[in-house]
């Protein structure tokens, strides 16, 4: 059938369709070269892939609409880029069998990548590597290499050329057209193909040609002098032993050196009669002679890196390397022409940046991100019936380290905190540390509730063995562990880690020092607190807050004296929601400090409309102190109000001196500077409560519910009530006693000298609506009286 074609036929490939795909039946001489296979009555899939897929597309076409296909195709050979126009005619035999003859001929120039990049004679070389961001996206370009003759045109001295980005300006090439110009040749060429480009751009007095060639995300950039155009005649030893590249020549067939240029000298740190006498497998680690030796046996008049490579220098350290080369004739002999681009320190620097990335930079734990990922594999890797535990662990009293000793102290801790957990944790298993004094652990391996529970325990007593700290120094600390197991608490990382930081969270609150397993209540507990935040944050928002006063009583005069202004807030589908549960709520989350301002500000106001006489005492939270302004807030209250200072009371419980004791104080100070008077709430509850009142001269001490609710039937309570009461008169400090609610316990309090009263016996708290008729109430009695 091709016969009758004459010359036309060399340049013919006849495809037959067979089995949804096509067979080469006959293929002319130029086609089998073009084809690289002379054999017959093969699939389309066995020869290579740029020619099979360009006789596919074509074939296809042609038969699909039944006319002749015209198509261009770009195929390599032997490092080159030809063009090829095939033209796919459809025609049939008379059995019926669907043939396309296909017509394959060369179009245009071909390109050599190679041949731009060393064959170049201008004076400027600059060597430039694309800059990718995260969406892997080339948006710069960074100078690599260059030789002195780049920064004598470029004007930039060469120090400060090497390693600079074109955007950070200072020579030509930081034009923006630059920039566009190479970004667009690495963005418009075929991946694992080569393309140039030139552009001319002015500078000063000069007009400057740029030469560059791309090679995956290297650019080779030559920058000519045009107005010297005579040293377009360098000659390639001038290129090549100036070229700050390291560079040599080697014979493929012996695979020694013939020529080194002094960067190669300098950089591998042998002399150039010692690479003279060296093959080119001496500079390569002996388990990579095989994979060298192949990848250039492959290679045909050029060739770039498909891996790093590793090189030995002169003293025995290996670098790694990328490795461009040509085939060239020198000095009459064939030989390869080969350039280096040492990437070691950028490895390291990829390494180093990696690790940081998923380590913590003071302990040298996996983090958070590493922890997540190991626990995710751990979790793919596992199934029903083998569990993954996650441990989340929290120092008990490493805050008072920090606020005794101070952060250096505590870092050094954490260190040595970190060392001993990481000597418990073996294998596959992993401790991290996600931040501040938390770790958390993961139990990889297929492990029981008892081997958790004894690892648990384990961990526990190793944590809290005294730690040397140096200068006689010893700290012993705690830990409290939460758990979670697989499947059974949860089947993502997610859902583990919040599960036994509950159980965590309910090891803190036994003490700490113990362990905890992850209960399904923790979850119905954990669920109905977010579901208080979220109700409390809109709750401020939408006005759902109000508050109520209960009377002071004084015990005396039997008239009021006082009322203490009381968060209440009616939820619009749950009513009224108990300040026990909203408070702690509100602290944790910080809306106490908003709220507590709206508190002030709506009390002072409210007490501005009542009888001089008659003041109004307001509870401060430990967080507002946290605030830094809570005395700007209280100055604010009163002049909005027009309250004067002596008038409101601020209550306050000893935790406010639990932590940052002297700012506090200070605070307090600052507050009875202003005429405001202090009361110590829920007095006698906590662990120190006297030396508190030598800590600050407060006005008022209230004497808590809790002794005046068993003053009757319990001689110690009615021993506590006696002391406390001696001890306001003793220091002239007015006592009021909370939670009086019968005539038993107000004659008991009257008789032990107890100044003011407030209980349900004389109200509960009300709205401000009603404290117009109380005051009342309490002043016809007081007449009636008389």
């Amino acid at each position: 059938m091709l016969g009758s074609l004459g010359r036309m036929a060399d340049h013919i490939v006849l495809l037959q369709s067979r089995d949804a795909g096509y067979v080469v039946s006959r293929s002319g001489r130029y086609a089998q070269q073009w084809l690289g296979e002379s054999r017959w009555d093969i699939p389309l899939a066995d020869v290579p892939p740029d020619c099979a897929r360009a006789l596919t597309e074509a074939a296809n076409c042609a038969l699909q609409t039944g006319r002749p296909h015209l198509a261009t195709a770009h195929c390599v050979r032997d490092g080159l880029v030809q063009t090829y126009q095939i033209l796919a005619l459809p025609t049939a035999s008379r059995w019926g069998v669907e043939f396309v003859g296909v017509y394959v001929n060369e179009h245009g120039p071909r390109y050599n990548l190679v041949d731009a990049i060393f064959s170049s004679t201008d004076e400027g070389i600059v060597s430039l590597a694309a800059i990718r961001n995260a969406t892997n996206s080339a948006f710069d370009f960074q100078i690599v290499h260059h030789n002195e003759g780049a920064a004598r045109l470029l004007k930039v001295a060469v120090p400060a050329l090497q390693w600079r980005r074109l955007s950070e300006g200072g020579h030509a090439l930081c034009l923006p057209d630059v920039t566009r110009w190479l970004l667009s040749m690495i963005a418009e060429k075929v991946a694992g193909s080569q393309s140039s480009g030139r552009l001319e751009i002015d500078s000063d007095d000069r007009n400057l040609r740029l030469t560059a060639t791309t090679l995956g995300d290297l650019v080779s950039l030559t920058v000519s002098d045009v107005t010297e155009i005579k040293r377009r005649d360098a000659s390639f030893r001038l290129l090549f032993d100036g070229n700050p590249m390291p560079m040599w020549v080697f014979q493929p067939e012996t695979m020694r050196f013939l020529s080194i240029n002094d960067a190669a000298i300098a950089h591998y740190g042998y002399t150039r009669e010692q690479f003279l006498r060296m093959e080119l497998k001496e500079i390569w680690p002996r388990d990579e002679w095989d994979a060298h030796t192949r990848s250039l046996a492959q290679h045909g008049d050029s060739y770039q890196s498909e891996r790093n490579w590793r090189h030995i220098k002169a003293d025995g350290t290996e670098i790694q390397v990328l490795t461009f080369g040509r085939r060239v004739v020198f000095d009459g002999c064939d030989g390869f022409l080969v350039a280096i681009v040492d990437i070691t320190e950028r490895r390291k620097a990829e390494a180093r940046v990696a690790h940081m990335a998923h380590h913590d930079a003071l302990t040298d734990l996996p983090n958070r991100t590493f922890y997540q990922e190991r626990l995710a594999q751990a979790l793919h890797a596992s199934d029903a019936e083998r569990h993954v535990a996650v441990l989340c662990v929290d120092l008990d009293l490493f805050k008072n380290v920090n606020d005794s000793f101070g952060h250096p102290t505590g870092d050094r801790l954490l260190k040595q905190v970190a060392e001993r957990m990481r000597g418990e944790v073996h294998g596959n298993n992993l401790v991290a540390r996600l931040g501040g004094d938390e770790f958390a652990i993961v139990l990889t391996s297929d492990v029981t509730l008892n081997e958790v529970n004894e690892f648990a325990a384990r961990l526990i007593d190793v944590v809290r063995a005294p730690y040397d700290m140096g200068n006689d120094l010893k700290i012993v600390i705690g830990a409290s562990v939460g758990v979670a197991l697989s499947p059974g608490d949860g089947t993502t990382g997610e859902e583990l880690l919040r599960n036994a930081d509950m159980a965590l969270y309910r090891a803190k609150a036994e003490g700490g020092n113990v362990h905890h397993f992850f209960e399904r209540e923790m979850d119905r507990q954990a669920q109905k607190r977010r579901d208080m935040e979220l109700d409390l944050r809109s709750a401020y928002t939408n006005g759902e807050f109000e508050l109520h006063y209960q009377p002071l009583v004084d015990i005396v005069a039997d008239c009021i004296v006082g009322f203490e202004a009381l968060l209440r807030w009616k939820h619009p589908d749950k009513g009224t929601i108990s300040p026990a549960d909203f408070i702690p709520v509100a602290e944790d989350i910080g809306l106490i400090v908003a709220l507590g301002e709206w508190v002030l500000r709506s009390a002072c106001a409210e007490a501005s409309k009542w009888p001089d006489h008659v003041k109004v005492a307001v509870n401060l939270s430990p967080v507002q102190f946290r605030s830094r302004n809570l005395v700007q807030v209280v100055v604010a209250a009163l002049a909005y109000s027009g309250l004067s200072p002596h008038r409101l009371e601020l209550e306050i419980t000893e935790s406010v001196f639990l932590a940052e004791t002297e700012n506090n104080i200070a605070t307090l100070h600052q507050l009875r500077a202003l005429g405001v008077r202090i009361s110590m709430d829920d007095f006698g509850t906590g662990y120190s409560s006297l030396s508190y009142l030598r800590s600050f001269p407060f006005d008022k001490i209230k004497i808590d519910r809790s002794f005046v609710k068993d003053l009757v039937e319990r001689p110690d309570c009615m021993a506590i009530v006696r002391a406390i009461s001696g001890l306001g008169r003793s220091l002239n400090i007015t006592t009021t006693a909370e939670g009086v609610e019968t005539m038993d316990q107000l004659e008991r309090l009257r008789a032990e000298g107890c100044n003011e009263v407030q209980g349900y016996l004389f109200s509960a708290a009300r709205p401000a609506a009603e404290l117009g008729a109380l005051l009342h109430k309490f002043a016809r009695r007081a007449t009636e009286a008389a």
